[in-house]
């Protein structure tokens, strides 16, 4: 914003009105902001994995995971009834998700043989990621509806994320970028190895 001298002028007293200058006029014009871009990062804000019916269990990528290789849908480990899966947009490298097989949605559904074996995979899957990736602590949850932040709402998954000192710098908060300084593929072997 800069400031009418002429306002200043015709009254010394009085506080000089800002003018408002419209951000589309700099468009491309260089400034003091670095930029990281980050494209595809697109395929996730678009939706572009999101089953187009979400209560359609066809096209669920949480049921249609399990019948494909380990190594092509990312799984770790398979359990009985769940399974741990990486997440393929992940909020920090490591970051796992516990799935039901089964379609259900809500935690309160879930079978007792599935919510002990959801719990057991979670905890075996912290003592992995300790083994191998060391992190300073970790963040677990699940987000039950589409207005708690589930990106696939419509089958359950908790989420172990994680966490470093640092990890929450400025490059994610005010650069929106996520560093992830190893391949999906790679974290995949290294935690089902050491799964055991």
């Amino acid at each position: 914003m800069s400031e009418q001298p002429r306002a200043a002028e015709q009254d010394p007293g009085r506080t000089p009105e800002p003018v408002v200058e419209d951000a589309r006029d700099f468009a491309g014009v260089p400034d003091e902001t670095e930029r990281l871009w980050t494209p595809h990062r697109m395929a996730y804000i678009g939706g572009e994995n999101k089953p187009k019916d979400p209560h359609d269990d066809q096209q669920c990528p949480f049921c249609s995971a399990p019948q494909r290789s380990d190594e092509d849908a990312l799984i770790v480990h398979r359990g009985e009834v769940a399974y741990a899966i990486l997440n393929l947009y992940p909020y920090n490298s490591g970051h796992l998700l516990v799935c039901p097989y089964r379609h259900v949605a809500d935690y309160t559904d879930l079978t007792e043989a599935e919510v002990l074996e959801v719990a057991e995979i979670t905890r075996t899957a912290m003592r992995v990621i300790r083994e191998v990736s060391n992190p300073a602590g970790f963040n677990l949850g699940m987000n039950q509806g589409q207005v708690a932040g589930a990106g696939i709402a419509a089958h359950l998954h908790q989420h172990v994320v994680p966490r470093w000192m640092g990890d929450a710098n400025f490059l994610p908060i005010v650069g929106r970028t996520k560093a992830v300084p190893i391949m999906l593929s790679d974290t995949r072997r290294l935690y089902a190895e050491a799964w055991g």
